[in-house]
């Protein structure tokens, strides 16, 4: 074999002529080209067998069921409840207003300079207690004057009366004149009305030294305080000395629709007693349990509602003047009503149905006559027994004739399941 000088120059156009030729730049740009084309052509075609693969599954029925009943797919879970009797109360509910039973501003009676307040701001206060007194001796004073007038005048109509029984005896023995005797007679009468008058400005002075002490005339709580020890109050003062608010029992005034008013006063012509429940703004915490009271005795034009008042006890003070709260009259109840869950039901083109399971697990359609609905019961009246089961859950993927399955139930195995573990076999 010849050898090559390395260092010759056949040797280096050699080594030329076999090495590779750079690419050109439309060749680089083609072969891009080709492989985007070729990952488009991959992402297409896995798009299209996980469509197809999805078909199959659902083939042979809509949504809800038909696919499982037709095609050998798995069947709709649903919840169901059976149709039961019970109690169903006719209830109204609306928004109300706390209002206390009575707010009374105590204004004093009498004039005069405050000498003690026997009350503290926020106090709860009974009839009849005292919460603050006027000074009372000028009142003293006028009541000492005015029984000593009636002392004195009983005195003069006392002497009177001995003198007309001499003028009288004198008469008799035709030793006087019958005009003076008439005279003494109309003194006596007189100082009788001079009596009676005195006996009244003793009543009077009375009356007024009693004002002198400022009693609460109903039990609430006393607001905030109006007046201090040394200040000069009038008689009749517009902000007086203390505002006191019935907190017990208390009232709520509340709104119903006019087209609700017609049941509320049946009931009362028929003189029930209509229970009634004053809630928090969320309709989560009961406050009180009360007793409807009356309707007003008109409708209000302009929004179509009748006013109501309902009283509560108020014995754990949770009613407050002023409250926002949430009212629910018990009108009336019915008694033994078929009745099954609000979930149940389901509105068609003016209709309302349920889904009604039949023995071997398939669902039909059952249209129903819907009555009086409450918050978790509603009032069959036809088209329903009690014992039929409905669908509650799950409904609204059904279809007439779909085959469902019950929670609890063992699923059922599907054909390409089935053609899976053979494979695995």
């Amino acid at each position: 074999m010849t050898e090559v000088d390395p260092s010759s120059p056949r040797y280096r156009d050699d080594i030329v002529a076999d090495a590779p030729r750079p690419i050109s730049r439309r060749g680089r740009v083609l072969s891009w080209i080709a492989g985007i084309v070729v990952l488009v052509l991959v992402v297409l075609g896995a798009v299209w067998l996980a469509h197809s693969s999805s078909g199959t599954g659902t083939r042979g029925g809509g949504p809800g069921g038909g696919g499982g009943r037709r095609g050998g797919g798995q069947p709709t879970t649903v919840g169901t409840v059976k149709a039961v009797r019970a109690d169903l109360p006719i209830q109204v509910e609306a928004l109300g207003t706390v209002t206390p039973a009575a707010t009374v501003t105590i204004r004093p009676q009498v004039s005069g300079t405050i000498t003690q307040v026997l009350y503290r701001e926020g106090q709860l206060v009974r009839k009849g207690e005292t919460l603050a007194i006027i000074d009372p001796r000028p009142y003293q004073a006028a009541l000492l004057q005015a029984q000593g007038a009636l002392i004195r005048d009983r005195a003069q109509l006392a002497n009177a009366r001995v003198q007309l029984g001499r003028y009288q005896t004198l008469l008799g023995q035709d030793s006087i004149a019958r005009q003076d005797v008439d005279t003494q007679a109309a003194t006596a009468k007189q100082l009788e009305g001079t009596i009676a008058i005195d006996r009244g400005q003793v009543q009077q002075a009375q009356i007024n030294l009693g004002f002198t002490r400022v009693v609460s005339p109903v039990t609430g709580r006393v607001g905030l305080r109006v007046v201090d020890v040394g200040n000069y109050i009038g008689a009749g003062d517009t902000n007086g000395i203390a505002v006191v608010t019935t907190l017990q029992p208390i009232d709520v005034e509340f709104a119903v629709p006019q087209d609700q008013a017609p049941a509320i006063g049946k009931r009362i012509a028929q003189g029930a007693d209509i229970p009634a429940i004053a809630l928090d703004r969320t309709r989560t915490q009961t406050l009180d349990q009360g007793r409807f009271s009356t309707l007003d005795n008109q409708v209000d034009t302009t929004t179509g509602t009748i006013k109501g008042k309902a009283r509560f006890a108020n014995a754990s003070g949770q009613l407050y003047p002023s409250q926002f709260v949430n009212v629910r009259l018990t009108v009336d109840t019915i008694r033994q009503a078929v009745t099954i869950p609000p979930a149940a039901v389901r509105s068609g083109q003016d209709i309302s149905f349920v889904w009604l399971l039949k023995p071997d697990k398939t669902v039909t359609q059952r249209t129903i006559n819907a009555g009086i609905a409450s918050a978790d019961k509603v009032q069959v009246v036809s088209g329903l027994n009690v014992g039929d089961i409905v669908i509650t859950d799950g409904g609204d993927r059904l279809s007439e004739g779909a085959k469902v399955a019950l929670p609890g139930d063992k699923p059922a195995a599907g054909a390409g399941g089935g053609r899976r573990r053979r494979n695995r076999g």
